[in-house]
């Protein structure tokens, strides 16, 4: 993974899965299949969507890219061979779809400071293209700085915030997900949560208030008041203090304590919102 950085924002460079439709039907079956509104988008727009399962849990984060002659679908977080299994499965004749290539795709995105992620502040790259214009030029810096930018903005983009057992609200990505469309894949259970609320758990950003958390790992469980309280799903280190910190899902009863204890030996860690959680629009 290669990040560049300036002292406002990082350069996030790396190669991910890409899923290639072929055919004239290619949006119509991703709005389908997936949590975005695809229908209606422009050719080289850049869609983010969720890929869920029936019962609305997050199997995979994708970003789309529409053209006359079909879409790529580029696999953000998730497993690019479960995608592929599970599109080839409800593809049909009358789809005018069909499963191509897959391939690597070489994706660059500027990430602000202080900013949520901006699907506007992406390219990608062809496999014989260098980045040009204000994109050229930019020198990496290391992976823990990108690691420090995605859990203070609570971007789940591991495996281990992906487990088949979140809804996109839970993490925070309702704006990855169209509620004005029509039927799609794990449609009825989003639309409930959307309007009945009341989300078990939610991710949030944690950080050891000392040096003494430093052997918290993922699966960590999280307690408040010697109750559960949720689970550590990403643990890293800032090289700089040698601190902790990462994302955790907080269940709702602890949601609005600012420290909890952490682990077995009961580390403190504090809590708090990601910049970027994004909640579901307030229905009536």
């Amino acid at each position: 993974m290669t990040v560049s950085h300036n002292s406002t924002e990082l350069l996030w460079d790396w190669q991910f899965p890409l899923i290639r439709l072929e055919g004239s039907g290619a949006s119509s079956f991703l709005h389908g299949q997936t949590s975005a509104r695809v229908n209606g988008c422009a050719n080289g727009e850049l869609i983010q969507s969720c890929w869920l399962n029936a019962t609305g849990r997050v199997q995979a984060l994708l970003e789309i890219r529409l053209d006359s002659a079909g879409a790529d679908v580029l696999v953000l977080n998730g497993t690019i061979e479960q995608v592929a299994s599970g599109f080839d499965r409800v593809i049909f004749p009358a789809d005018q779809v069909r499963l191509a290539e897959q391939r690597r795709q070489r994706r660059m995105q500027r990430l602000q400071a202080g900013k949520a992620p901006d699907p506007n502040q992406v390219i990608w790259l062809n496999e014989d293209s260098e980045p040009s214009g204000s994109w050229a030029g930019l020198s990496p810096c290391n992976a823990s700085e990108l690691d420090r930018w995605r859990n203070s903005h609570g971007w789940p983009l591991r495996e281990q915030e992906l487990t088949g057992d979140t809804n996109p609200f839970e993490l925070g990505l309702a704006n990855w997900v169209e509620l004005n469309k029509g039927c799609y894949l794990g449609q009825e259970t989003v639309a409930k949560l959307a309007s009945r609320g009341g989300l078990k758990q939610q991710l949030r950003c944690w950080e050891n208030t000392s040096n003494e958390g430093n052997g918290l790992k993922s699966g960590d469980q999280l307690s408040l008041d010697d109750s559960r309280a949720g689970i550590i799903t990403s643990v890293s280190t800032d090289n700089a203090t040698g601190k902790s910190f990462g994302l955790a899902l907080v269940r709702r009863q602890a949601l609005d304590a600012e420290t909890l204890k952490a682990g077995n030996s009961g580390v403190e860690v504090s809590i708090w919102r990601p910049s970027a959680f994004c909640d579901p629009p307030t229905r009536a």
